[in-house]
């Protein structure tokens, strides 16, 4: 089992369709912090347990899609999750998110995450390249991703405007894995 820089035991395992709940907790809690996804609270409070198995059951049900998730001390504590394109020109394509509860952050989970995901893209012949985009204030996240092998394919400009009026960029980054 990895052991973070703090000494805590993590395990990174394929998602169940028992861990909804806690997904969509996680999931919330990051997006109540209003830095890092681009909806807001409000618009996840609503969404039913029943969705979010129904979500995770389509990622198992999918060969090119996935989702996985880090738990400490038997605790899911974040996911990653890739999900394919549909159309056949971009068949070879997906893109990436990922949500790690705040205390568990800067401990090499994500990092964890994020090696599994590409692990399981490398080994997944129907899969050629990863991409994600990221907030351009995610500084964190973009120096993971750039250490991973990320390049930056583009930004869109002032693709996010907050609620008090600030305009935040959308950093697109992709890496071939075949």
């Amino acid at each position: 089992m990895p052991v973070s820089k703090d000494n805590a035991e993590y395990k990174i395992r394929n998602v169940r369709v028992d861990d909804a709940e806690i997904l969509l907790e996680i999931e919330r809690s990051v997006i109540s912090e209003g830095e890092y996804f681009i909806v807001v609270a409000e618009e996840l409070e609503k969404k039913p347990v029943q969705e979010e198995k129904e979500r995770i059951q389509r990622r198992l049900d999918n060969d090119k899609e996935t989702l996985i998730v880090a738990e400490v001390n038997g605790v899911v504590v974040g996911s990653i999750e890739f999900r394919s394109q549909t159309t056949k020109r971009l068949s070879h394509t997906g893109s990436v998110s990922m949500s790690i509860s705040k205390n568990y952050r800067d401990m090499g989970i994500g990092k964890a995450l994020l090696k599994a995901l590409l692990d399981w893209a490398e080994e997944n012949p129907l899969i050629e390249k990863v991409s994600l985009g990221v907030l351009s204030t995610n500084q964190r996240a973009i120096s993971l991703y750039k250490q991973m092998g990320f390049l930056e394919e583009g930004r869109l400009m002032k693709e996010y405007k907050l609620s008090h009026g600030k305009y935040i960029d959308d950093v697109l980054m992709y890496k071939f894995v075949q």
